[in-house]
Formats: C-alpha cells, structure tokens, sequence
C-alpha cells in the first residue's frame, strides 16, 4: 500500500487519539492500566518531540496509523515502543512493517534495547513484533503504568 511516513503534527492528534482509542475497544483494551488512561492521549504533539521522543504516522489519503518512541521511565539505555496501532483497512498491507522501521531505525541512534507492552489476544500483534526480532520476557521493565498489559517483549 503506497503511504507516507511522517512525524506527528498537532492536526494529527485527534485522529491519532480516535484511532487509538477505536483499537482498545477493539481489543478490549478500554480499561484501567492501559493507554485508554494515559492522561497525555492525544497531545502526541506536545509529548514526542524531542531527539529521543517521536511519534511518526502513516498517512495514505489520511492518518491511517502511528508508532512511537520514547525512554522507558526507570530502565537506563532502554525505549518504549509505543501506541502503534493502525486502523482495521490497512493491517497486512505493509503500513505496520514501514512504520516500524523507521520507529527502531531511529531508536538505534540514542538506545540499546527496546521495550513493548501488548495484549495476550492481539495474536498478529505479536507475530509481527517477533519477526522483528522481539523477544518475550517474564517480567514488565520501567514504570509504564500499563498494567494490565500481559504480554511483554524486549529487542536489543
């Protein structure tokens, strides 16, 4: 599918935010210790940028999806993957795959791991994140507040 990857801008915060929102309830994900209570939802903008905070979206002939990076709070050398989420149309279209790249390509240049929280039944979720390279670890890293969150990875 032919998309653009940009950085986030203040227009895209609202759609970004209703897309994120949409995959929750989706997933079931529309509760306590999740992304659906971060109190920053929807200020991508303000929240990702500088050097080691971005957030990117995709963008076909509107905002179809979005990744971010950030540092994991009380884990050193170590980034969060975070809100990546894309609307229902385009999954399996390779929107997902560009959008990570570009996230892990510049989360190489300031980390030397990266950290991802999910949902046990987001299956291709999880495939995905293995085919690159992620690997499942036991125990949540950092203070991500998301703790209903039970299936974890780390990347070096």
């Amino acid at each position: 599918m032919n998309c653009t990857i940009r950085e986030i801008q203040f227009k895209d915060n609202s759609i970004v935010g209703l897309i994120i929102r949409n995959c929750l309830i989706e997933f079931n994900g529309n509760r306590e210790g999740t992304a659906w209570e971060d109190p920053d939802l929807g200020r991508f903008s303000e929240i990702y940028n500088t050097d080691t905070t971005k957030y990117w979206v995709a963008e076909t002939d509107r905002v179809v999806g979005g990744v971010g990076i950030a540092p994991l709070v009380g884990a050193d050398g170590v980034c969060e993957l975070q809100k990546m989420y894309c609307i229902p149309e385009v999954r399996s279209t390779g929107v997902s795959h560009k959008l990570i790249e570009i996230a892990l390509d510049h989360a190489r240049k300031y980390f030397d791991r990266c950290y991802l929280e999910t949902f046990g039944n987001m299956i291709a979720a999880q495939m995905f994140y293995e085919k690159y390279g992620f690997t499942r670890i036991d125990k949540p890293l950092g203070n991500t507040g998301h703790y209903t969150c039970d299936v974890l990875y780390i990347k070096k």
